[in-house]
């Protein structure tokens, strides 16, 4: 693969994240007119049949789907979806839109998590600005869950309790991100394809079978509809980017650009919400783009030195 092609499968990792950034405020909105499951499922089902018809019309079979290495496809796909049915469950259990923001810039911890992750799984080289790098990006989310008190350890824990279960969901569907974008680096057959288009699909099951299960709001409109697909025409496109950006493009640049998320997130989330975030929030999130620079930085491709 030559430079430019490696360019451009870079930038359309950095494009994923812009695409990204609209899925917590359309998600909320729809969780509350249909239900997170319904909503989850009825965006990854439609955006996975996209992707499978564009597939189709380009020519290629899908029976290359059978080439790929196993590992890839069960490994980074169990891992794929385990974080779409955690990310929208931690959005619909959100007790209002103002948690919201927090439940999306605790799942933000993931780029930080994804190159910690590289250090082991792909061998890369980090450097001692590692540490307050990561540093900063907790510090970052831990100001974001005291926002409502003061800034101590007991202001957290308290901030906890009111709804753990959407918190660890969220950190859940951060950590699974960040295995599934080194691991779609390490399984994957050396300029071979992805089957983002089949975890699409995958997803999308997982999550309808669970709404089989319990009892959601009916609340289907011509807002609804639009939000359901054009949240699903998002949604494809920017997985699909991202999975040729972690096979092909610059893993580490793209991992720390993808800092700038909480940022660009929290913002459309606000005007779509029509939320009001304090100040804290949105030093936290200053705190978590400072805290990409400094990670990028500490990181590279060289081998780990013993010991390090």
């Amino acid at each position: 693969m030559n430079k430019t092609s490696d360019n451009l499968c870079t930038g359309g990792g950095l494009a994923a994240i812009l695409l990204w950034s609209t899925t917590f405020a359309i998600a909320r909105s729809l969780s509350e007119q249909v239900g997170p499951l319904t909503a989850g499922a009825a965006v990854y089902l439609i955006g996975g049949c996209a992707c499978l018809l564009r597939l189709r019309l380009s020519g290629r079979t899908l029976t290359r789907f059978l080439k790929l290495p196993r590992l890839y496809l069960f490994g980074c796909g169990s891992a794929f979806v385990f974080h779409t049915t955690v990310i929208y469950l931690a959005v619909g259990m959100a007790t209002d839109r103002g948690q919201v923001l927090e439940i999306a810039l605790v799942n933000y911890l993931w780029p930080t998590l994804t190159i910690l992750l590289s250090l082991a799984l792909l061998r890369k080289h980090g450097s001692l600005w590692l540490l307050p790098g990561t540093a900063l990006a907790l510090t970052g989310v831990f100001l974001v869950m005291t926002q409502e008190g003061h800034v101590d350890w007991m202001s957290w824990l308290e901030h906890l309790r009111k709804n753990p279960a959407a918190y660890l969901l969220a950190l859940s569907a951060a950590i699974s991100w960040a295995l599934y974008s080194n691991l779609a680096r390490r399984w994957a057959a050396p300029g071979g394809g992805g089957a983002v288009e089949l975890f699409l699909i995958a997803a999308g099951l997982v999550l309808l079978g669970m709404r089989l299960l319990v009892t959601e709001p009916n609340g289907w409109g011509w807002r609804s509809a639009g939000e359901v697909l054009g949240l699903a025409a998002a949604t494809a496109l920017a997985y699909m980017l991202w999975d040729v950006a972690m096979r092909k493009g610059n893993l580490l640049l793209v991992a720390a650009m993808s800092y700038f998320a909480p940022l660009f997130s929290t913002m459309l989330s606000c005007v779509y919400l029509k939320v009001s975030p304090g100040p804290k929030l949105w030093f936290g999130c200053i705190l978590l783009v400072c805290g990409s620079l400094l990670t990028w930085r500490s990181v590279s491709d060289g081998p780990a030195r013993a010991g390090g």
